[in-house]
């Protein structure tokens, strides 16, 4: 392949920038990585390593067949992308679900993108959006802009508003643990990639505990918001555990501390109310993270309510939960659909700042604003993937092709890839007898419709991109 002369510059080492890196440099196309960290810190990175989990280390389900994230997972590995290759070889035990190792995981993303010989790296704060004589370029700067680029973009695009919040779960050590009171078990026994089918800690709390507890999130303190951000919204994919505590009573007991699927091995006639799980967080197993329990409340009032929870009355933490700001842009009003800036067309943007949710999500824009960067590098018209494969439908909920996602412009939301946003399947879903299915065994049937039609056309897709690219 000939490669271009002038080398793509990616603005982000997180896991859009370093999947965009990373595929720009396997087709042959030079990159410029620019990096702020470790010279500049944000409020919820640790380390200066690319592609840094700051959150879950979790790239949730790994099921290609019913689940659209594992689905997502299965297109990644065919299309070579370094996060889910990486991923794998990193992977902990978690059910049904792919976590990794986070430490782990973002060194060998690290060594990776270091030792390419097609990516330079410039580390050092990129305050603005870079001027045209940059040539092409990528913005994947994440939920987690700094300050001045996102004023930037909002001088570019006239956008007034480009933030909303998320928030972090607390990291508990294993050996702190009462596992005379918890125990371990995947819902339903489910055994994922890495796993046995008893890959999560379960902490179980019976109805008087967990009204007890409810009240507590509740009533707690909670962290102020600065005038500035006062406004901001929470994406409702990842709100604070107190916030749904609020929502109602029952809200986290059908949420994230669900008992279904789910026996206490020290008592396994007495059925939990409500359960709190936590998944191993590293390599060695002597961290884990307390699934769904985000949260913006002060590090006092989380030690405390937390050692309310059944086998954590000792809990030692190595990392509380906290809130960062996030930012992402109006992607449809803003973004054409190879993910260009309208108003800068030598700029796309990538990731998590386009409105897509999720580690995996935001890692799939960034592969595919990269094979588009990477075509236009060498004169060629890119090529979308189809609206029928993860991919495409991803990209079109995040570039407001409104056939497939029924989303307004003017009500775009930061999403995670899901099944709703595919075209639905054109014929009746049969048994093998040719009858209709019914109920959940149809809804499973249609999954694995759609899940086989994306694969094939993802092939396809890749098969043509392959074509065009010679």
């Amino acid at each position: 392949m000939q490669r271009t002369s002038a080398p793509v510059h990616v603005i982000g080492g997180g896991l859009a920038g370093s999947e965009a890196a990373w595929q720009l440099a396997e087709a042959g196309t030079p990159v410029v990585l620019h990096e702020m960290r470790p010279a500049a810190r944000t409020a919820a990175h640790r380390t200066g390593d690319f592609a840094e989990l700051v959150c879950s280390n979790s790239f949730r389900s790994d099921d290609a067949e019913t689940n659209a994230v594992g689905l997502l997972h299965a297109e990644m590995r065919r299309a070579g992308s370094l996060i889910m290759r990486t991923g794998d070889r990193h992977k902990l035990p978690a059910g049904g679900a792919l976590a990794v190792d986070r430490d782990g995981f973002s060194r060998a993303v690290t060594d990776a993108i270091r030792t390419h010989p097609l990516i330079e790296i410039q580390l050092g704060e990129v305050p603005e959006l870079p001027p045209p004589d940059w040539g092409l370029t990528i913005v994947a700067t994440g939920p987690l802009t700094s300050s001045s680029l996102a004023q930037s973009i909002r001088a570019a695009t006239g956008e007034t508003s480009l933030a909303f919040f998320d928030a972090i779960a607390p990291i508990v050590y294993r050996e702190s643990i009462d596992m005379g009171i918890a125990w371990f078990q995947s819902r339903y026994d489910k055994a994922g990639p890495a796993g046995t089918g008893a890959d999560y800690i379960n902490c179980p709390l019976d109805r008087d505990q967990y009204q007890a507890f409810v009240a507590g999130l509740i009533s707690a303190e909670k962290a102020e918001f600065h005038d500035w951000e006062k406004d901001t919204p929470f994406f409702d994919g990842c709100l604070p555990i107190e916030v749904m505590a609020e929502r109602g009573p029952e809200t986290l007991r059908h949420g994230p501390m669900k008992p279904m699927g789910l026996t206490n091995a020290h008592q396994p006639s007495v059925k939990a109310y409500a359960v709190v799980q936590l998944r191993q967080d590293n390599a060695l197993g002597t961290l884990f993270n307390m699934v769904g329990f985000q949260t913006k409340m002060k590090h006092g009032e989380q030690v405390r309510l937390f050692r309310t929870i059944p086998g954590l009355e000792k809990a030692e933490f190595a990392r509380l939960g906290g809130l960062h700001r996030n930012t992402f842009l109006n992607s449809p009003l803003l973004l054409d659909g190879t993910l260009r800036l309208k108003a800068q067309q030598n700029i796309r943007f990538a990731g998590q700042i386009t409105g897509c949710e999720g580690y995996v999500e935001s890692a799939a824009v960034g592969l595919m604003a990269a094979r588009f960067a990477a075509a236009e590098a060498q004169g060629e018209a890119p090529v979308l993937p189809p609206l029928t494969t993860a991919h495409g439908a991803l990209l079109a909920h995040v570039t407001g092709r409104l056939a497939v996602s029924g989303e307004k412009v003017q009500d775009f939301q930061p999403m995670n890839v899901n099944f709703g946003l595919f075209p639905p399947i054109g014929q009746p879903v049969l048994d093998e007898d040719g009858r209709r299915l019914r109920g959940n065994e149809k809804t499973q049937a249609r999954k694995r419709a759609l899940s086989a039609r994306a694969l094939r056309d993802f092939d396809g897709w890749i098969a043509e991109s392959r074509r065009a690219a010679a």
